[in-house]
């Protein structure tokens, strides 16, 4: 890595702890689903891999499992709550899995179809290119916790690429991932993906 590319501000993203849903494999969007305890013992975890950094700024998302994962890694009192970091609107999805939608639809896919009465694949790369703009207005590295699916839209559209690249960046519960650039502000590049090594066993 160059001097110069050190120099530039990076974006960690944090994928929130374990719920049950995640765990159970039902779409959670607006639902606001509490951490197991093992989600709040990853979330704890990661904090100590982020507890020597600091950040110019950290947001969470408004919903409790991403509020409660950023509160656990020790971001609480320094956090700003961004209504645009929201999972994904799931509508008539929401609590479903993805074997129990494709019995009533088996062509869906949630990154070209969105969900029904829910959020489009427009609707979610609106917030996200909204959340890219003030992250690229301010200077100093910055901290995300938010969910899968918005976090996966959101390095799509860093990258430049449609929402729908969205679908290639998998996410496990309480990783660690972090954009960034390559030289120059001009050229946005992924420098972590999808890390959990804090995470114990």
């Amino acid at each position: 890595m160059s001097s110069v590319s050190q120099q530039l501000p990076l974006i960690y993203l944090a994928r929130h702890g374990e719920t049950a849903w995640s765990l159970s494999g039902q779409h959670t969007g607006l639902s606001d689903i509490p951490l197991t305890q093992r989600g709040e013992d990853n979330a704890r975890q990661l904090g100590e891999r982020l507890r020597r950094l600091s950040f110019a700024r950290v947001f969470t998302s408004p919903l409790q499992r991403a509020t409660r994962t950023c509160e656990l890694a020790g971001f609480g009192q320094i956090a700003t709550t961004e209504e645009d970091l929201v999972e994904w609107n799931y509508g008539k999805y929401e609590g479903k899995t993805t074997v129990e939608i494709h019995e009533q639809n088996p062509d869906w896919e949630l990154f070209r179809d969105g969900c029904p009465a829910g959020e489009s694949l427009a609707d979610i790369g609106a917030r996200a290119d909204r959340v890219i703009a003030s992250l690229r207005s301010s200077h100093g590295n910055q901290l995300i916790f938010s969910s899968s699916h918005f976090l996966r839209v959101l390095a799509a559209r860093w990258l430049g690429l449609e929402p729908s690249a969205g679908q290639y960046f998998i996410l496990d519960t309480a990783s660690l991932s972090i954009l960034g650039y390559e030289h120059t502000r001009g050229n946005p590049v992924v420098r972590l993906w999808n890390d959990a090594r804090h995470e114990a066993g």
